[in-house]
């Protein structure tokens, strides 16, 4: 099982959460990350986030990342978007 937790913050208060679980076998965890993101952004009405560098570090290091304005082509009405690998298979 692989989940993904997904938050967005503004002034340090959650605003909405959702977690996204797939059992899907065959697929890389890359994979996985990716369509979490798209169920994500489907959910919560938002243009794919942009990768930068420093995110995928984070990523890389931590399992948690959030996605700043920066990340986003249109305006976003929170601070950022976090997410999180809370279970991996």
């Amino acid at each position: 099982m692989f989940r993904l937790w997904a938050k967005t913050f503004k002034n340090n208060h959650m605003l909405k959460d959702m977690t996204v679980s797939n059992n899907t076998a065959g697929l890389t965890r890359t994979q996985k990350i990716f369509q979490a993101i798209d169920e994500i952004c489907l959910e919560f009405d938002l243009g794919k986030p942009i990768w930068l560098s420093a995110n995928v570090e984070d990523f890389k290091r931590h399992d948690k990342v959030r996605f700043r304005q920066d990340n986003f082509i249109e305006e976003v009405d929170f601070d950022y978007l976090e997410i999180h690998v809370i279970e991996e298979d």
